[in-house]
């Protein structure tokens, strides 16, 4: 298809917001793939474009926690590779569910994403009250099951994934908030390298849109660590919950 420069300039804009959001809050998925379709793109190729733009920002991310990975090696052999397989598992059934059916499904998707990033902070708050009593079950061994779930979703759609992994991790890991978000962040990026990597070969990815878009998430991830701290991420998560639900109206309408 034949973007325009304008095109462009939006897709660039859409995914500088995303980088700032996802090193703010999260959820930055729930702007870059409305503005895709919106823009013209089919569904299918608009996930897979944003899912391969985005990975500059998620390898961003894991840099920037490499210090809470440290000492979590043998956590990272159990995880990382379910999270690949889970990443490449989703990515294969989002390329065979066909334009017309993810289509159907985007509305739902959105709102069940929107729904996830809506309840991060309880999430969160279950999460420190449950390992600061000690009530972790001390399950390591079994923690690639729940990651690799939360992984196909993540392959197949992707907005929201952070939640999943976070939670599925403080079902079988006691350790502080901060390591399992160091986990999750690597996770995260395993999950978005397998299933880009994947597409790459589906022929689905516009290249020219996701390399502008893979600049802008770049410099939105930058701005958004140097903003941290100045802006309140519940604030800016419940800005961004309330687009996703919008957005998901506005597909059921169509």
């Amino acid at each position: 298809m034949e973007l325009t420069v304008t095109n462009f300039i939006f897709a660039a804009l859409a995914a500088l917001a995303a980088g700032a959001i996802n090193a703010l809050a999260g959820g930055g998925t729930l702007i870059t793939f409305p503005v895709l379709t919106f823009l013209g793109v089919p569904a299918v190729a608009a996930n897979v474009t944003n899912t391969v733009a985005l990975c500059p920002g998620y390898f961003g991310g894991t840099l920037a926690q490499m210090k809470d990975l440290q000492g979590q090696t043998k956590r990272l052999w159990i995880v990382i590779p379910a999270s690949i397989i889970g990443g490449i598992i989703g990515g294969f059934l989002l390329l065979r569910t066909g334009e017309k059916i993810f289509k159907d499904l985007v509305p739902y998707l959105i709102l069940l994403a929107s729904g996830l990033l809506a309840i991060q902070d309880p999430v969160r708050a279950w999460l420190t009250r449950r390992l600061g009593e000690g009530h972790g079950s001390r399950l390591e061994k079994i923690s690639w099951l729940p990651v690799g779930l939360a992984s196909i979703y993540g392959g197949y759609f992707g907005a929201g994934l952070s939640v999943i992994v976070l939670s599925a991790l403080g079902l079988t890991l006691e350790d502080s908030l901060t390591r399992l978000n160091a986990l999750k962040q690597a996770i995260s990026f395993s999950v978005n390298v397998a299933a880009a990597i994947f597409f790459v070969f589906s022929g689905k990815v516009l290249w020219p849109v996701a390399l502008v878009m893979a600049v802008g998430a770049l410099i939105g991830g930058t701005l958004g660590g140097k903003l941290a701290g100045k802006v309140k991420p519940s604030t800016l998560r419940w800005t961004v919950v309330t687009i996703g639900v919008v957005v998901s109206v506005i597909y059921f309408l169509k």
